[in-house]
């Protein structure tokens, strides 16, 4: 392994990037963590700046604001990632192929210090090939979007799947996001309402609100509202409004008409 090798964290949960961090720092003391983020836009800003200053990226897929892969849009990402994730979508399998590896949560030691391996080994391909990364990001981009289809959730000591075709309603309150199902069962998601319209199919759920996404085969009523806004009356059991906000209205009028 390179001496004094410079990390950078990119991880918006701080026991999981303290963690990676004490990881690293057992495989190899002189090590460096440059830099821990939590967001895109700071990601984006810090990379725009500073990217000579780090030799690997460990990158978590799901941020504060959004899905990491709008990094890769927004800023040339020259230098290796391992990209964390708590779930196996997103073509692992692809940043696998064009030598970047990842690491499913929760991390386990053997897990890392085989990524870090495998980086030590292809360090020079690394440096050789820089722009690799960002085309195997822009091949991923260019092609067919591939969107979720399930959720793993908890009921009690229980863990269920549910399909994206059974969900009625997905809403926010406080820090925590839950699933309705058609059939009025409610479950508790791991993903902000951002990340979840990243990874759904936007012809088929629209964010109405900071609060809510609704389904279009679980509309079961829009009525205008005031000042020119849209109320939704879904077809789940639901006793609080649901509203378009203003700046949605047009957005809204465009996917319910099927023109996505």
């Amino acid at each position: 392994m390179k001496e004094n090798l410079r990390i950078l964290i990119v991880e918006d949960e701080g026991p999981a990037a303290e963690k990676l961090e004490r990881y690293l720092l057992r495989y190899q003391p002189s090590l460096k963590v440059v830099a821990r983020l939590a967001a895109v836009s700071d990601s984006v800003e810090w990379l725009r700046t500073h990217q000579q200053e780090v030799d690997l990226i460990f990158m978590d897929i799901q941020l504060l604001d959004g899905l990491s892969f709008r990094i890769f849009e927004q800023v040339r990402v020259e230098r290796p990632v391992i990209f964390v994730t708590a779930f196996n979508e997103y073509a692992l399998e692809a940043f696998k192929a064009n030598g970047i590896d990842y690491l499913l949560k929760p991390i386990t030691y053997p897990d890392l210090t085989a990524s870090l391996d495998k980086y030590d080994r292809l360090r020079d391909q690394f440096a050789s090939n820089a722009g690799k990364i960002m085309a195997m990001q822009q091949s991923l981009s260019s092609g067919v979007p591939v969107y979720k289809k399930r959720f793993m959730v908890k009921l009690g000591e229980h863990i269920r799947s549910v399909t994206s075709d059974q969900i009625g309603l997905l809403y926010a309150d406080g820090r925590e996001v839950y699933l309705i199902t058609g059939d009025n069962r409610k479950f508790i998601v791991d993903y902000t309402l951002e990340a979840l319209e990243e990874v759904l199919d936007p012809a088929q759920f629209f964010r109405v609100n900071r609060s809510y996404m609704v389904s279009i085969h679980h509309v079961q009523d829009v009525m205008v509202y005031s000042n020119s806004r849209l109320r939704i009356t879904p077809t789940v059991k639901w006793d609080q409004e649901i509203i378009v906000s203003r700046e949605k209205v047009a957005d809204f009028k465009h996917w319910f008409d099927g023109n996505n």
